[in-house]
């Protein structure tokens, strides 16, 4: 530590002492947050409030060029870190603590860091945690594509890596813990990575057109889908055994958009067979993954000038449903007039 950084710590730490005793529990520094001596995170990082008065030490400041921040993270900042919610993942796990209020405070922020570990090690877990990175990278990507100006979108690439590196490291059981090594060197070190997902990101550094860019993007999106696939946890496809009567009280329900679709394809109305079509893919969709009926296409077929095979294929595809059910024993509920159904419902 420089002789600035001593002299800074100590006066974070008397001024804790002397003005906020019982309001700060810690004051901790990040290693390897600091980048070629750069000052950031050297004397110390953040600290943690004990009482609203405490948020009162929040400082920022600049000496001889350099900033800093002396900045809050509350207990429930650090728990949502701990469960990789807060994506600052740095801040708990390469944590320092520079000053504790008292033992009790100290360990229990060794008890959120050993969470986060914990975390880090449980294959269920990271692999939800990587999943959820991915949609933000590809809600991300859809505002791209909407998105011409070359700064914009080349701010948009980088995020959309950044959210993908994120989702990596998960999957590593890790997190990018040393700024000094780069995004390149530190995530070069990782064991298991995407097809050429460095190489994309090189080519991202590299790109000067705002189609170079998407294109990038949509290539490091694809690659890391399909790692995260691949490390899909045998355990992560357990789950309860799906409710057959669910699926057919929503049979029950949709049967109308069959009817919908069988009538528009015979009138060759193409639109509003289009719309029904659409709307029952996505619920076919649902079912299909709840009920391990495999993929269901529906659209696949659509011809506005031929709708026949549409037609079939929705007829197809209820014959399937319907075996479902029927096959746990399950009696679809089916009337052949309103006299039966009265009879049987008084």
């Amino acid at each position: 530590m420089t002789n600035t950084t001593n002299r800074l710590t100590e006066w974070a730490i008397n001024k804790i002492k002397s003005e906020y005793p019982d309001d700060v529990a810690l004051l901790v520094a990040v290693d390897g947050a600091s980048v070629n001596g750069d000052g950031h995170g050297e004397p110390f990082d953040y600290f943690v409030p004990a009482t609203e008065r405490g948020y009162e030490l929040a400082l920022t400041f600049i000496i001889d060029g350099v900033g800093n921040d002396l900045y809050p993270r509350s207990w429930e900042r650090t728990e949502r870190t701990a469960s990789l919610d807060d994506l600052a993942t740095q801040c708990l796990g390469s944590a320092r603590i520079l000053y504790a209020r008292t033992e009790a405070d100290q360990q229990r922020f060794e008890a959120i860091r050993q969470k986060l570990f914990n975390n880090l090690a449980n294959p269920n877990f990271i692999y939800k945690k990587a999943l959820q990175n991915l949609d933000v990278a590809m809600d991300l990507y859809k505002t791209m594509m909407f998105e011409e100006r070359l700064y914009k979108v080349r701010g948009l690439a980088g995020y959309i890596h950044h959210y993908l590196t994120i989702a990596v490291g998960c999957l590593n059981g890790t997190y990018q813990k040393d700024y000094t090594l780069g995004v390149v060197g530190e995530v070069s070190t990782w064991e298991n990575l995407p097809e050429r997902f460095l190489e994309y990101y090189r080519a991202v550094l590299a790109a000067s057109a705002t189609g170079e860019l998407k294109s990038l993007a949509h290539l490091l999106i694809t690659s890391t889908r399909q790692f995260i696939t691949c490390h899909k946890p045998e355990s992560a496809g357990e789950k309860e055994a799906p409710n057959f009567q669910w699926l057919a009280d929503w049979y029950q329900e949709l049967r109308t958009t069959w009817n919908r679709i069988d009538f528009y394809c015979r009138t060759g109305d193409a639109g509003p067979a289009f719309r029904d079509a659409c709307f029952l893919q996505n619920e076919l969709a649902i079912v299909g993954e709840e009920f391990g009926l495999g993929e269901m296409d529906l659209l696949g077929c659509f011809d506005p000038l031929y709708l026949e095979p549409l037609s079939q294929r929705a007829v197809e595809l209820e014959k399937l449903i319907v075996t479902a059910i029927e096959r746990e024993g399950i009696k679809i509920k089916r009337y052949d007039t309103l006299e039966a159904f009265l009879a049987a419902n008084p």
